[in-house]
């Protein structure tokens, strides 16, 4: 290559490089709507374009303004912050002309939706295994919708917290009650939200059983809790509810 010769490759390179900006720009200018940019960084006829789609929801105080009685039950209960319109579907037409009777969701396929088994929902949200809980029976057999409290107060912690339940099942734990380390107020199970289980803040908890001057239940593993410990809590280690699984 003689000195001060552009590289043919470079030459090459600059050429498309140019031929990508050059196309940029053309295509940028035929393709960008004219609105863009009117208001900020979108397509100002989106606006129009939203405004202009047909009213489908009618919105929660246009159900409340009709149906009071129902709407006052429900804001006591613990659908309260479940719209309306999540179950009974969109309701303009209904607000428009009430002889167009919204949906009114009475066999098993919509509770599911919210309530079956799934191992990511929250810990303490009523959950159930729609195949085995009553099956067949439609959910209003036993729940009011608008008020969904259990026909009788459940007496089983799975109940709530099944994905807890049945990790612990199959864990060395199956055999301890929840509350050996729980403290459960007897309130909690008629209004969990108001009255939340005490939970152990100390190794004392698991050395009740596994603590080594612990004599009774030969069969559980012993450790000296606070050399085995130190200052470390005995969760951060072991999982309480399948306390074989550690990091």
């Amino acid at each position: 290559m003689s000195k001060g010769k552009v590289p043919h490759q470079l030459m090459v390179l600059s050429v498309i490089a140019v031929a990508v900006i050059a196309g940029f720009f053309v295509m940028r200018a035929y393709l960008t709507p004219k609105s863009f940019g009117k208001y900020g960084h979108y397509r100002a006829d989106a606006i129009d374009d939203v405004r202009n789609l047909p009213v489908s929801y009618a919105g929660v105080n246009v159900c409340a303004s009709c149906h009071e009685e129902v709407f006052q039950k429900k804001a006591k209960g613990f659908h309260r912050g479940v719209t309306c319109e999540v179950c009974h579907g969109p309701a303009a037409a209904h607000a428009e002309d009430n002889s167009i009777k919204p949906e009114a969701p009475r066999q098993r396929g919509g509770c599911p939706l919210c309530h079956n088994y799934n191992p990511a929902r929250p810990t303490g949200f009523p959950q159930i295994i729609t195949a085995e809980h009553n099956p067949g029976k439609p959910c209003m057999t036993c729940h009011n919708p608008h008020d969904p409290v259990p026909p009788t107060t459940p007496e089983d912690c799975g109940v709530c917290h099944r994905s807890i339940a049945a990790q612990k099942l199959v864990s060395k734990h199956s055999s301890v009650e929840c509350t050996t380390c729980h403290q459960v107020p007897k309130q909690h199970f008629v209004n969990p939200r108001l009255n939340r289980v005490g939970k152990p803040t100390n190794n004392e908890a698991c050395g009740n059983c596994h603590g080594s001057d612990v004599k009774t239940q030969p069969q559980v593993p012993k450790v000296e809790t606070a050399k085995h410990a130190g200052r470390y809590l005995c969760w951060e280690c072991h999982y309480p509810h399948s306390p074989e699984n550690t990091p």
